[in-house]
């Protein structure tokens, strides 16, 4: 297939969800949103599990940038600066376990705006990691800040317009769905530069999954019998993402002709490769 109707391909979705979000009215933040099922404390932690569950996060980015950073990690590349964009999405990892702990002790619309610039700094540099192995490392890179630029824009877009009165959250669900129909299809009109391509997929499933709970966060926890609520089994399962990102990392294997190249990851923003546990 030719590399403008490979374009094409890639870009015709994009094109269709921007034409959807323009044909319908903006969608403000339902109030409603910020009243979760389970707000039960627990020494002295407001909504403690929908709270304690984001360490998951945390947890998650430590082991991915501790695995980027040992000796497997700095050998697990073809080329060193394949790293930068996992580097990226495991620290934005960690923001999101704060940013959304952050938001779960007091939940409104001023602290839910870090929560989601930390989600979208993690999925765009996820689909700068994607675009770097299969399109191509310079096309990846070059288009990496312009991924991170167009997801923060869309979540201060939202927080402005919400604090004007008129909130309006279309560019941001562009940016989480478009990912979403973008990587399947890099998946299948490019060649893997690693083994493991099937790990992406079940990253994108869980993905799926962890909005269901988020949407069924009362329901679930009326089935459990309080037990746990949706959101918090959102938090797990969106976390458990973050391992499967780092254990592909750990388990693919590039081609046997490609000789790993580049340095150690000195520090964080010139990592020199890595996969993940």
């Amino acid at each position: 297939m030719k590399p403008g109707v490979k374009w094409l391909i890639l870009l015709l979705p994009g094109l269709g969800l921007i034409l959807a979000a323009l044909a319908l009215p903006p969608i403000a933040q339902p109030p409603q949103y910020h009243d979760f099922a389970d707000q039960r404390a627990c020494f002295g932690l407001p909504n403690c599990l929908d709270t304690a569950s984001n360490a998951l996060f945390v947890l998650a980015g430590l082991i991915g940038l501790r695995f980027l950073y040992s000796p497997a990690g700095r050998r697990a590349f073809v080329e060193a600066r394949e790293a930068w964009p996992y580097a990226l999405f495991f620290f934005a990892a960690i923001l999101i376990g704060f940013g959304s702990g952050y938001y779960h002790l007091a939940p409104d619309n001023a602290s839910l705006l870090w929560d989601r610039a930390a989600i979208a700094l993690a999925f765009m540099a996820w689909l700068g990691a994607i675009l770097c192995e299969r399109v191509g490392l310079k096309a990846g890179l070059i288009l990496l800040p312009l991924l991170l630029i167009a997801g923060l824009s869309s979540v201060f877009y939202w927080g402005w317009s919400e604090a004007r009165g008129a909130g309006d959250l279309r560019p941001y669900l562009l940016m989480q769905a478009y990912p979403m129909l973008l990587i399947p299809l890099l998946l299948w009109l490019y060649p893997p530069r690693y083994s493991g391509g099937r790990d992406i997929l079940i990253v994108i499933g869980l993905y799926l999954l962890a909005l269901l709970f988020d949407l069924s966060d009362h329901a679930v926890f009326g089935l459990t019998g309080g037990l746990v609520s949706g959101h918090t089994l959102k938090h797990v399962v969106a976390a458990l993402a973050v391992f499967v990102v780092a254990r592909h990392l750990r388990r693919r294997q590039p081609p046997r002709s490609a000789a790993p190249r580049g340095g150690a990851m000195p520090a964080l923003g010139r990592p020199g490769g890595g996969q993940t546990p």
